[in-house]
């Protein structure tokens, strides 16, 4: 028996526990990236469009910032630049959930102790989980650029991008491989490495900031900071516009070391601890833990912390970005009218806050779906069992974990409109306005969260196996529809399936109650179902 022996049969067992989330996330990448190639091959056709577009984004540092240094006015290189933050902060985080999911999470719910007791090496878990995480990635590379390639671009670099893509996953899946040997709980590990992701990002952003664009104008050389962010290699490999491929030799020696480093902490920590010591507590609670509503909110404030720095930060740069907006895409025809569909109106500008603010309301739905998947968590982990045996009824823990959601949800939103309201206003004046506006927008979409809270409380309710994947895919669902259905020429009545479809899209369009109402009449009729299947049902693991 050596430090590896049952490698094997954990990579089998981790296959057959993440079969579906693994499905969700090979599949669901490349369809995303096709979708997002066929969207901005329609905006940006011309060659002129792209050359405006490369200009424009090599100058502006907000779009440095945001989208990376521009490789060039090909069409693969706009359709790169154009996906390339949204598909590397997705598979990072998922990449890091895997790993942590099979690692802390297994030792904090007893499993690995269970696990342990057979012929099972020390490093087994880790190495398991790690090399299934990295297969994903490389499986997601290869149909990333295969949808690429079907979107009639350049062979090479759909390849450099689709191993750009994997080079972020496989070095956040080391990241989250240390990060699991460090703290004592799998949260705190997803937080520590979410913290990296941040950290990396804002190297990698200011090395695009601080870079220099060439002489023609139309790319971007960026400076040393780019190079100390996993993010940034990606970019560095520069599909499309002459690639580097010696770049994916640091992702590879980030892997090599974090997996020496991880397997030697291993060994310096006992089953079940983290290295890093945990707090103590006050010695005694406050008042607000005693009941179901103040333990949630106790539980959840780490995440939201985190959500509203992430938020703060987005939009604050995407009010920045709205003054350029006449600049980059103001003479494109396709651009303009894009931006008119996501954003329901035909002022540019307007149309472009819109949109944004409904692009936060998707994103704050991933926080809804997460803080009322909790629930799940709680019943799966054994601690609800232990509440209900308290003078705790069933329904009101549920409202308890169900008003943090919410009210954190609202909370979000209102911080995204006064965060963009701000940074539109630092560039064309009038902070009280812009503010007040963008804050009233964004609060009209929280009846469409409500609609997505009580879907996934339904499914908690009446489905709790198959209520994480169902609630994960619901939200891509509304994503799809939602927000690229316009730009896709989906069917309207495709588009009603989301309630996003639904609001009034302001600052862009007039204030409409009716269909506020209608969705937060179907948002009570969600819960009121999902609740009543819960109180009816037994508790399930």
């Amino acid at each position: 028996m050596n430090a590896l022996t049952g490698t094997g049969s954990l990579v089998r067992l981790v296959l057959r526990r993440d079969r579906v989330r693994l499905a969700f996330w090979v599949l669901g990448t490349p369809l995303l990236t096709a979708a997002l190639a066929a969207s901005v091959a329609g905006i940006y056709a011309g060659e002129r469009d792209r050359t405006t577009y490369a200009t424009t984004a090599a100058a502006s540092l907000v779009a440095r910032a945001f989208n990376g240094p521009v490789a060039g006015p090909s069409m693969g290189a706009v359709v790169f630049a154009e996906s390339y933050l949204t598909l590397a902060v997705l598979t990072a985080l998922l990449s890091t959930f895997t790993v942590v999911r099979h690692t802390r999470q297994n030792e904090e719910t007893g499993r690995s102790e269970l696990l342990g007791a057979s012929v099972l090496g020390r490093y087994a878990p880790l190495t398991a989980a790690l090399l299934v995480t990295v297969a994903a990635n490389l499986l997601t590379a290869a149909l990333l650029a295969l949808a690429l390639v079907g979107a009639d671009l350049p062979l090479g670099g759909s390849v450099a991008t689709g191993a750009a893509i994997a080079t972020v996953g496989i070095s956040f899946a080391a990241v989250a491989a240390v990060t699991a040997q460090l703290s004592g709980t799998s949260r705190g590990a997803n937080a520590l490495a979410a913290a990296v992701v941040g950290v990396a990002f804002v190297l990698r952003a200011a090395g695009d900031v601080l870079g220099t664009a060439t002489p023609d104008g139309l790319r971007v050389v960026s400076a040393w900071p780019a190079w100390l962010s996993p993010l940034g290699w990606a970019t560095q490999i520069r599909p499309y516009g002459g690639e580097r491929w010696w770049v994916l030799l640091l992702p590879a020696a980030l892997l090599v070391a974090a997996t020496a480093a991880a397997h030697l902490l291993t060994n310096r920590r006992d089953l079940g601890a983290g290295l890093l010591a945990t707090r103590r507590g006050p010695a005694r609670a406050p008042r607000g833990l005693l009941s179901p509503f103040g333990l949630a909110r106790r539980l959840q404030r780490a995440a939201l912390l985190g959500w509203a720095v992430g938020v703060a930060v987005l939009g604050f740069g995407m009010g920045l970005a709205a003054d350029e907006v006449e600049n980059m895409i103001g003479e494109n025809a396709a651009a303009a009218e894009a931006i008119s569909q996501l954003g329901g109106g035909a002022n540019l500008v307007d149309a472009y806050l819109t949109a944004m603010i409904g692009i936060f309301a998707l994103t704050i739905g991933a926080y809804v779906v997460q803080a009322v998947l909790r629930t799940r968590t709680e019943e799966t982990d054994g601690t609800l069992e232990a509440l209900l045996a308290t003078a705790v009824s069933r329904p009101r823990w549920l409202a308890g974990h169900l008003a943090t959601a919410v009210l954190g949800a609202v909370g979000l939103m209102v911080l995204a409109g006064v965060t963009t309201g701000l940074g539109y206003a630092t560039v064309a004046g009038d902070p009280v306005g812009r503010v007040t506006e963008l804050t009233g927008a964004a609060l009209v979409r929280t009846p469409a969260l409500l609609v997505l809270a009580g879907v996934v409380v339904l499914f908690f309710g009446l489905l709790p196996r198959v209520a994480v994947p169902l609630s994960w895919a619901t939200l891509t669902v509304f994503l799809l529809f939602g927000q690229l259905g316009a730009v896709l020429d989906l069917p309207s009545a495709v588009l009603d399936l989301s309630p996003y479809t639904h609001v009034p899209a302001l600052p862009s369009a007039e204030l409409t109650v009716l269909p506020l109402a209608v969705l937060s009449g179907v948002a009570v009729v969600l819960l009121a179902v999902g609740v009543a299947g819960f109180r009816r049902r037994d508790l399930a693991g």
